[in-house]
């Protein structure tokens, strides 16, 4: 006979398996040892083992349903019921109870989960429902109009609810979307009417923009066509295949008028941009001040030019800022140099300069005594640390030096 710790074979070759219940009969052998024998229905064990932990993964880690994981548990159950292999089969069961569990925990989550979607797929046909009707009180036809067909196709791919819910809020839904149809078409009714009452308007327009167009009362009428242009745009749009030829008439009497007074004007603009000339000449010498080395000689010659600017008369006015700008720019350059120079006679500025430069020529005068009597003494190490510092002092106190400079020495 033989025997391991799940399992024995008896003389007769009947294999049994211990369990909490006792010993079960797991088969019979015959074709060898005793040893052979337990070493098949161990692997058999083995088997399931293999078995039990794929079907573990795939209930932790797919989304295999609880139907088919069920299929699978009962069918595993059946053959450790069967106690055709040797090895621990309670811990088997103990395994395949827990699976059970597992996926009845995961059918009431499944449950609870489908529950949420349709509560959710409510409210947000509630939701939609409530944004319909907002919608079909809007005035903008054309994004309200869009943003309804887009909700037919939000709705359209949202979860059915039970019936009598579902048909009560799309019938809400719709009815929206009918009363939005039924006032925008109504708005374009009347839209049509006011343009014909805006072709009307705008051929009396035409008409006295036509009158007007041979006028030499410059500005006077200027400010009439003005005034028409104003009414123009109030009196709203006329129908498309009016509109354009209405336009057309009202803006060529315009040119009419307006080209005979730029012939006129051209004379003006003639005189204008010789003033330009002039100006920009003055602009050139002012410039020609810059760098300023001499303030007091700068600032006289920039007077002058001022003086004589003032005498010109008009320029073309999308050219005055740039020509103006240019004089600014050597008006500011003369500021900023006399700004520079009170800041380098400023004598408060100059004696803390002054201090300042003593305070560093000492300390550095200091370090080197102090370096000398350091080597005389033999003390390298101290030397060379008072030698670094020393070299920190000395490009203070040469940059100290240099701003004195800028003071006049």
């Amino acid at each position: 006979m033989s025997s391991d710790p799940w399992g024995r074979v008896d003389e007769t070759g009947t294999v049994y398996v211990r369990t909490a219940d006792g010993e079960k009969v797991a088969g019979s052998w015959q074709a060898g040892s005793p040893e052979e024998a337990l070493a098949y229905f161990e692997r058999k064990y083995e088997g399931l083992v293999v078995e039990i932990g794929l079907l573990e993964r795939r209930v932790k880690t797919t989304d295999l349903s609880a139907k088919d994981a069920q299929t699978a548990i009962d069918h595993l159950l059946g053959q450790v019921d069967e106690h055709h292999a040797v090895g621990d089969l309670d811990a088997l069961r103990v395994r395949l109870d827990g699976l059970v569990s597992t996926v009845d925990a995961r059918r009431e989550e499944r449950k609870v989960k489908k529950a949420k979607q349709t509560d959710e797929a409510k409210h947000a046909k509630e939701a939609l429902v409530v944004e319909a009707e907002e919608l079909a009180q809007s005035d903008q036809w054309r994004s309200a109009g869009e943003r309804l067909r887009a909700l037919v196709d939000i709705w359209k791919g949202l979860p059915r609810l039970d019936r009598k819910s579902d048909d009560e809020l799309w019938h809400r839904f719709s009815h929206a979307r009918s009363a939005f149809s039924k006032r925008r078409k109504a708005h374009f009714a009347s839209l049509d009417a006011q343009r014909e009452d805006a072709r009307k308007t705008k051929e009396k327009l035409v008409a006295e923009a036509e009158s007007l167009s041979g006028s030499t009362d410059w500005g006077t009428t200027a400010a009439r066509y003005r005034d028409l242009m104003t009414e123009w745009k109030s009196a709203g749009r006329a129908q498309r295949e009016s509109e354009d030829d209405l336009w057309n008439r009202f803006r060529g009497a315009q040119d009419v008028f307006f080209a005979a007074r730029a012939e006129v004007f051209a004379e003006r603009d003639a005189e204008q941009t010789e003033n330009l000339k002039l100006k920009e000449d003055l602009a050139v010498e002012a410039e020609k001040l810059l760098p300023v080395r001499d303030l007091k000689a700068a600032r006289a010659a920039f007077r002058g030019l001022n003086e004589r600017w003032e005498t010109i008369g008009h320029v073309p006015r999308d050219a005055r800022p740039k020509v103006e700008g240019r004089m600014q720019t050597v008006e500011r350059a003369l500021q900023e140099a006399e700004e520079s120079e009170w800041r380098r006679t400023n004598p408060e500025a100059r004696a803390r300069a002054a201090g300042l430069t003593g305070q560093l020529q000492g300390a550095v005068d200091k370090l080197r005594k102090q370096i000398d009597t350091a080597r005389a003494a033999g003390n390298n190490a101290k030397a060379d640390k008072l030698a670094r510092e020393l070299e920190g002092r000395q490009a203070l106190l040469d940059q100290a030096l240099k701003g004195l400079e800028e003071f006049g020495g």
